[in-house]
């Protein structure tokens, strides 16, 4: 028998309480709510006293552990996992003394174990000491230190001589055992409390570096040769030891090479990498890269419309990797078609994609016997077939049908997992046209990997964006179903840059149902993504606090409302004196009033849709009911001026309603429609109910949901962090609810700092030295016009940048000039924040010569186009950016200046 003793320093509010979780029966086998519970000892320990047969055929060798906090609501939060653990194989006493210390999981140096720093960054060194055993020995000390320079050890010193008395020059060494510091010792004749403290200690030139910051540490215990104390001490305390790196941003697409085909590829990462290593650069930062074919046109340039969250696109394969000198006689036309279509200062997207699949029919029909003996492909096939299968399937079917809209398909229109497997078993004598599918993902899951191991041994990492949502006509949606609420829409509300608000087109996600295997699905997506990806990108975070949902039947974000929502009841009008007209608050309001304000010849057109009720109010006509319907009836007319505002206007006329009635809540309960207080609708009502509406306005948007917001949060995002072991960074912009930079902070979670985007009320910029360390800052977004183009958009705000936070006086540039763009680069290197990314146009807007002469021409995209065209690319080649040495030169001296290199 073995008794165990754990003691945890944590100081908790009433109401509160701790849980013990373990990979043992008697601490609930690590399954989720059955851990035990602990006991209070005082305002600084929790306690829980364990007795067990070791000898057990249930008892591991290794106990893991952590533990867990659960509030008086009930909600329970674990720590972050830092493999806390006992080794019972190798512990001969019978009593077992433990004091653990608390693992925040928006601690700092948790996201120095991540797998970018683990990986490249900052890969573990080898331990100058090995472990000793436990025989002999009374204590076990363990510490983190993450950030530890070439050839640095952790060591130990302490008051007793048997910890060093102090003495630097005779510490105890440690070795590193997995994410621990570890040292072993005989205190057992020594007088209690000891004082001590971890150090650190050049192994090489053995000198001793310094001690860790703060009071010493205080160890209490009693002489026993008996017992064995284990001490998990946490992280070494160092206040200032912060590792800031800086990054480059630019979807794949709009690289640029010597030997390109009219569009950035993976292999031309390789080029990227190289540049980034001479200028100090740690980080490149993509797009999204998968698969978005759906109608083989421009349209499908939308990098955030994947048919497939697992598979990448075709348009980064290159071609003359997958002939090799053996096919090479397929590409016999190729430099011809190079040189027409890599001199195009835009992607053709249309062009390049049918001349790329052009080349793969060629080229597989060539190889298709030896691929699919290739042990290779077959290993591949093995590791991805749950997504693979059904994509290779659905792509064959889409291009059958000539549609991406599975409802449409006369063959399997419903997914049938026998039938899918049965027609996609690779080999010979597999239909080429799903054969072809196998073909392509493997040669770009090769291409890529081998890109992503290059840029590794440069000591760079790769960094992904994961989109908020997938195509509604997707092999996802079309596989999983259940997963997505498929009459709903995905979007955001109006703000500054959409002021009609967006429609991503997104089926929303179910996720109560993904809840029901334990997210597996996220599970799937996040180890598709780590094998290209060291960190990524969360595309609006805010979804899964609450997601801006839209009806299938609107095309304006503005017809959207927030999911999940308290919606308002009807007796809260009914409270404030409001009589409830239904027909008034949740129908189109349309009065002569209404008409009036708008121009003679619009109301006239109008009017064709209209149909008047006698009171001097109207109704849309049945036809043109919804946005949807008005849409479709526009669509078949060519796209005039006229026609345009016509649809416009009917539009807005369909969204004059104030509230939105609740599904199913039999006229009960309501949500607001955002924005309410800027449509005729509410100008037209008396001052009274305008008060009023107001009043419950606010509190609906910004009071009674933020507890509901963070509790959403909180059942979703830590399950999905721990499913990854990825730098994971949230795209927190928009309309943030409070809640979500505390909740943020508690997990971890790298936020985006915009100085142009400050979420702070009442504030024009944000100050790149306030951003917190656990951050991302960048100058500007694909979202956004770069720094250039900004300058020119606003005359005003472009004068109080410059003259506040650029410190100028007079009046500033007209132009951005390049002494500008250095300027704000500047600001953004020396903030505090882990990593300063860039978009590749705003670092080259630093040299006059390099710069591109159109700042217009530098924008990736322009959210308020719904249909936007995403085909930017570098003006130059990345041949051309590796030679320009005065370039490379400026902006390693500013990279390597500010530490972050």
């Amino acid at each position: 028998m073995i008794k165990i003793h754990f003691n945890i320093r944590f100081g908790t509010r009433f109401g509160q309480s701790l849980l013990l979780s373990g990979n043992i029966p008697q601490l609930g086998s690590g399954e989720a709510g059955v851990p035990v519970a602990m006991n209070y000892l005082n305002e600084f320990f929790w306690s829980y006293d364990l007795e067990l047969d070791n000898t057990a055929p249930d008892i591991p060798d290794v106990i893991q552990y952590n533990y867990l906090l659960k509030d008086k609501s009930g909600e329970v939060n674990a720590e972050w996992d830092d493999a806390k653990m006992i080794d019972l194989g190798k512990i001969t006493t019978g009593e077992i003394f433990v004091t653990d210390t608390w693992n925040f999981a928006g601690q700092a140096e948790n996201a120095l174990y991540t797998a970018p720093f683990r990986n490249v960054l900052l890969p573990v060194q080898k331990s100058p000491v090995k472990p000793q055993p436990y025989k002999g020995n009374t204590h076990v000390f363990k510490v983190k230190a993450p950030l530890l320079a070439k050839n640095e050890v952790v060591c130990l010193l302490g008051s007793v001589p048997q910890l060093g008395k102090w003495n630097i020059d005779q510490p105890l060494w440690m070795s590193r055992e997995g994410h621990w510091w570890t040292v072993k010792g005989n205190l057992s004749k020594v007088s209690f409390p000891v004082a001590y403290k971890y150090a650190v200690y050049n192994s090489k030139t053995k000198a001793f570096v310094r001690y860790e910051e703060g009071d010493n540490r205080l160890l209490q215990g009693s002489n026993t040769k008996k017992a064995l104390t284990i001490l998990h001490d946490g992280f070494m305390h160092f206040t200032n030891d912060r590792w800031r790196g800086a990054g480059v941003a630019i979807p794949v697409f709009s690289l640029r090479s010597a030997n390109g085909l009219g569009v950035g590829e993976f292999t031309d990462l390789r080029l990227l990498a190289d540049w980034a290593k001479k200028t100090g650069i740690k980080l490149i930062q993509l797009l999204p890269v998968n698969d978005t074919i759906a109608t083989y046109s421009w349209r499908d340039s939308y990098p955030y419309n994947a048919i497939s969250a697992f598979a990448l696109h075709p348009l980064y394969l290159n071609i003359e990797i997958v002939a090799g000198k053996e096919d090479a006689a397929v590409l016999r036309a190729l430099n011809k078609k190079r040189k027409e279509l890599n001199q195009l200062a835009e992607v053709d997207y249309e062009a390049v994609l049918n001349y790329k699949w052009k080349l793969v029919r060629e080229l597989y029909k060539a190889q298709k016997e030896s691929f699919f003996a290739n042990e290779d492909f077959l290993a591949f096939f093995g590791e991805n077939k749950k997504w693979l299968t059904p994509y290779v399937v659905y792509s064959y079917l889409r291009d059958k049908h000539k549609t991406a809209d599975f409802n449409q398909w006369k063959q399997l229109s419903v997914y049938d997992a026998k039938a899918v497997e049965k027609l996609a078993a690779p080999g010979v004598k597999t239909p080429d046209g799903i054969g072809i599918y196998y073909f392509v993902q493997y040669h770009l899951h090769v291409q890529l990997k081998d890109a992503v191991e290059y840029a590794h041994k440069k000591g760079v990492v790769l960094k992904g964006d994961i989109a908020i949502g997938v195509s509604p006509h997707s092999c996802d949606a079309w596989m999983e179903p259940a997963l997505f609420h498929l009459d709903m829409q995905a979007g955001a509300p109006p703000d500054a840059f959409a002021v009609r608000g967006q429609n991503w087109g997104f089926p929303t996600y179910n996720w109560k149902q993904m809840e029901l295997d334990g997210f597996e699905w996220w599970h799937r997506r996040f180890r598709q993504m780590s094998y290209y990806f060291d960190a990524f990108r969360i595309d609006h975070i805010l979804g899964f606090f609450r997601i801006w949902s839209i009806p299938v039947h609107a095309v304006e974000g503005v017809m959207g409302h927030f999911v999940p929502a308290v919606p308002v009841h009807i007796n809260e009008f009914a409270q404030r004196g409001i009589s409830f007209d239904y027909s008034r608050f949740c129908t189109p309001y349309i009065s002569d009033d209404v008409l009036n304000e708008l121009p003679g010849e619009k109301k006239i057109l109008l009017k064709n849709y209209l149909e008047e009720n006698g009171d001097g109010t109207y109704a849309l006509k049945e036809a043109f009911a919804t946005q949807r319907q008005v849409e479709a009836y526009f669509a078949v007319f060519e796209n005039t001026e006229e026609h345009g505002i016509v649809r416009d206007a009917l539009y807005e006329l369909i969204s004059n309603i104030l509230l939105f009635e609740v599904e199913g809540s039999q006229g009960q309960q309501f949500h607001f429609r955002i924005d309410m207080e800027k449509t005729s609708n509410f100008r037209f009502l008396g001052a009274h109910e305008q008060y009023h509406f107001m009043q419950l306005y606010i509190d609906y948007f910004y009071r009674r949901q933020d507890a509901l917001w963070a509790r959403q949060a909180m059942h979703i995002l830590p399950a999905l962090k721990k499913a990854t072991h990825m730098l994971v960074c949230g795209e927190d912009l928009g309309m943030v609810p409070d809640c979500v930079p505390e909740i943020m902070r508690q997990l971890g979670l790298l936020s985006l700092e915009i100085q142009r985007m400050p979420k702070q009320p009442g504030v024009e910029f944000f100050k790149p030295e306030q951003a917190p360390y656990l951050s991302v800052i960048t100058p500007s977004t694909h979202d956004m016009s770069t720094i250039r183009g900004w300058w020119e958009e606003d005359r005003g705000k472009t004068q109080r940048f410059f003259n506040h936070e650029m410190q100028h006086p007079g009046l500033a540039p007209f132009y951005c000039e390049s002494w500008i763009d250095k300027a704000v680069i500047i600001q953004h290197l020396y903030s505090p924040a882990m990593w300063s990314i860039f978009q590749l146009q705003d670092l080259m807007g630093i040299d006059n010569k390099i710069r591109r002469e159109n700042p217009v021409d530098e924008r990736i995209n322009v959210p308020a186009i719904p249909r936007h065209y995403w085909r930017y690319r570098m003006h130059i080649t990345l041949e051309q950016l590796l030679k320009e040495k005065d370039f490379n030169n400026e902006l390693t001296s500013y990279i390597h200046s500010s530490g972050r290199a």
